[in-house]
C-alpha cells in the first residue's frame, strides 16, 4: 500500500484552517462524530501544534458534573503513539476549541476503569476504535 501520509497531513491542515477561520462553525463534526482542535507544544521543537481530533463528551465521570472531552490517542490503530500524546504528556496544561468556545484543559491518561466506563460510548460513536485497540 502507497503512503498516503502526505494526503492525510494535508486533509489535517485543510480542516483545522477551516475550523479555525469558520469560528468552529464548520468542520465540527466528521462523519457524525464531533470534533475538536487540540492546541498543544511540540516537546523537541517548542513550536504550537494544533491538532483535529474526534472527541466525546462525558459527563459522567467527573466529580463536580462539568464536562470532560475524551480522546482516543490511536494513531488510526499504528503501533506508535500520535505525535500529540506524546507533547500533552510532556505538558499536560494546554487548550481545546469545541465549536466556537476555547477551554483550558490538563490532559491525562484515563484510568484502566475510566476505559472500561467511557470505551462502549467511544465505539458507538466511531466503530474502527476496537479495531484499533485489538492492533
Amino acid at each position: 500500500m502507497p503512503n498516503i501520509r502526505w494526503l492525510l497531513a494535508a486533509i489535517t491542515a485543510i480542516h483545522r484552517f477551516v475550523y479555525r477561520v469558520s469560528g468552529g462553525r464548520l468542520g465540527n463534526s466528521l462523519g457524525g462524530m464531533p470534533m475538536l482542535l487540540l492546541t498543544n507544544v511540540g516537546r523537541k521543537t517548542g513550536k504550537q501544534r494544533v491538532t483535529p481530533l474526534l472527541y466525546v463528551e462525558d459527563r459522567n465521570g467527573a466529580d463536580d458534573g462539568r464536562a470532560r472531552w475524551v480522546v482516543v490517542a490511536s494513531n488510526a490503530g499504528d503501533d506508535r503513539d500520535p505525535a500529540w500524546w506524546l507533547n500533552v504528556q510532556s505538558r499536560p496544561d494546554t487548550t481545546i476549541q469545541v465549536g466556537a468556545a476555547h477551554h483550558d484543559v490538563h490532559a491525562r491518561r484515563a484510568s484502566p476503569d475510566e476505559v472500561e466506563q467511557i470505551w462502549p460510548k467511544l465505539v458507538a460513536a466511531y466503530r474502527p476504535y476496537d479495531d484499533y485497540r485489538d492492533r
